[in-house]
């Protein structure tokens, strides 16, 4: 039997789409989900909808690193590391559990780039703009006593500085929480039939499809916010506008801990064409990313290719010899869309990460920018839209989350258990211990997952296929093999009653999941080459 959450702690209420609302947000990502966050917590009427899951592209996809961009600053990017290392500081204050600090370190080795001159002066002028001073020169010794199994010839020592992480797509679900209890309306799996216009031609709303329903709903706004992230173009082109985007993927490899040890997050530059890589623990596994490459087909969701699979297995091997990387060693590969402002640049890493603003016959669109700076990004759209809404151009000035009182019940837990648990699901916290089964705050093997969260996901946060419960809910499905299969029989004694799936929905579900891992998560047959990805 289904046991329904209490109404204030649905992310979804049910019922119709309203017919008229003050703002409409389209796109459910992190730039949607703060402009709703904005704009609600300012009295204004807001419905959000997304064509597929909240956070169901880039904002889950992302590197999930909450950080200024060291590497803007060899390009002038000055404006943005300082907007980025305020918004870090400013997150790392509002959701401990949910960004937390990150240690970097940063190899340097005779005859190459960057040199310990050079990194040293960025990073001084990276605490500079942060306001704070957390660089520190390690010799060979000491670095390795943090990074063990980095390559040794010619290595000098490294930079030790800080910077910041998340669960990216968890972070969507906090600030969409935080809407909510301002009076925002959710609803995902709703998406954009085609745009409404008024006698003049200008944007006044949306036909939306309703997947849960079927059904049709003409929703009329006083604003249209496109927040639509790498796919806003396409939106765009409804009106006939020409395209200012030029979406870029970013690969990734999930990799056991035990095969890539790793205490510290690791910075060095690929031997090929010195491009920046990284690889840090994240949720049990070891995270290795990033490519930074055109996607030339968005019709199709990214993927991460067997070229860039080679690419990023190549610095691997480079940079932690002895620790012999190979496929066979990685859990998961998966590719997110980053939408990037075209500025006409042969490399894609060398276009800028600046935020595009702009207004298209009453379309209001909002992208590019970072992940870090979602809030000011919010900001400045919520003050272009303010005379349509008739508000008051809005400034930061509150707390991006309410404050929230621990509970007596997360004594059961140990102090990280408990400080992860609070950050990632804040207000809602309480409930989520109170319908917890015996033996469910347990962590899910190989992860820091409680089997709690995967009930109290299945019964209030709007999950409507095992994608949303097993990549975006939790992460289970990314840091553990084959998407978590094997854990599926237990998993649906828990999850199956919360979302009300007969046994045969139930069935029809597992193999669509199946069949997802196996195309966008699996690690495709090698090119048996480490060439530069184009």
């Amino acid at each position: 039997m289904r046991t329904e959450a209490a109404p204030g702690h649905q992310l979804v209420a049910p019922g119709a789409l309203p017919a008229e609302v003050d703002l409409l947000v389209i796109g459910g990502g992190i730039t949607g989900a703060g402009v709703a966050l904005e704009a609600a917590r300012r009295g204004v009427g807001v419905l959000l909808v997304d064509a597929q899951d909240f956070a169901g592209g880039t904002s889950s996809a992302s590197s999930k690193l909450v950080h200024g961009g060291l590497r803007y600053l060899s390009r002038g990017g000055l404006r943005l590391a300082r907007e980025s290392l305020r918004e870090r500081a400013a997150l790392l204050a509002a959701a401990p559990g949910l960004v937390e600090p990150q240690a970097f370190v940063l190899p340097a080795y005779a005859g190459r780039k960057p040199s310990r001159h050079a990194a040293g002066l960025g990073l001084a002028l990276y605490d500079l703009l942060a306001g704070a001073r957390t660089r520190r020169w390690l010799s060979a010794d000491e670095l390795l006593l943090h990074a063990p199994h980095l390559a040794r010839d010619g290595l000098l020592g490294g930079w030790r500085y800080m910077e910041a992480r998340t669960d990216d797509a968890r972070l969507v679900l906090r600030v969409l929480h935080e809407a909510q209890s301002h009076g925002a309306g959710l609803r995902n799996h709703c998406r954009v039939a085609g745009l409404l216009r008024d006698a003049s031609g200008q944007v006044c709303g949306a036909s939306l499809h309703d997947a849960r329903s079927q059904s049709v709903h003409a929703v009329r706004a006083r604003c249209v916010v496109n927040a639509t992230g790498a796919g806003a173009d396409t939106l765009r082109a409804q009106l006939g506008a020409q395209p200012l985007l030029r979406p870029l993927r970013g690969s990734h490899l999930m990799l056991p801990l035990w095969r890539l040890p790793l205490a510290h997050a690791v910075a060095f530059m690929h031997p090929a064409d010195g491009r920046p890589v990284f690889a840090y623990p994240w949720e049990g596994a070891a995270l290795v990313g990033t490519t930074d490459v055109d996607h030339r087909d968005g019709a199709k969701p990214p993927l991460a290719t067997a070229t860039e699979i080679d690419y990023l297995l190549a610095a691997l091997q480079a940079q932690f010899p002895s620790l012999d990387l190979s496929r066979a060693d990685l859990v998961s590969a998966w590719a997110g869309v980053r939408p990037v402002v075209a500025g006409g640049h042969a490399d894609p890493s060398k276009e800028a990460r600046d935020m595009l603003l702009r207004g298209d016959q009453g379309l209001l669109t909002v992208s590019g920018g970072k992940l870090t700076t979602f809030r000011p990004m919010a900001v400045a759209a919520l003050k272009l839209a303010a005379p349509a809404l008739a508000m008051l151009a809005p400034a930061r000035d509150a707390p991006l989350f309410a404050a929230v009182v621990p509970q007596n019940a997360l004594g059961a837990l140990g102090a990280d258990a408990a400080r992860r648990l609070l950050g990632r699901h804040g207000r809602h916290t309480a409930a989520l211990l109170a319908a917890a089964q015996p033996g469910e705050l347990g962590a899910v093997p190989g992860t820091p997952t409680l089997w709690a969260e995967l009930r109290w996901a299945a019964r209030a946060e709007a999950v409507c296929s095992l994608d949303d419960l097993l990549l975006r809910r939790v992460r289970i499905g990314l840091v553990l093999p084959n998407g978590a299969a094997s854990l599926l029989p237990q998993l649906r004694a828990i999850v199956q009653p919360e979302l009300g799936w007969d046994d045969a929905t139930w069935q029809a579900q597992e193999t669509r999941y199946r069949t997802g891992v196996a195309q966008h998560l699996a690690v495709p047959v090698s090119n048996s080459s480490a060439a530069v990805p184009a």
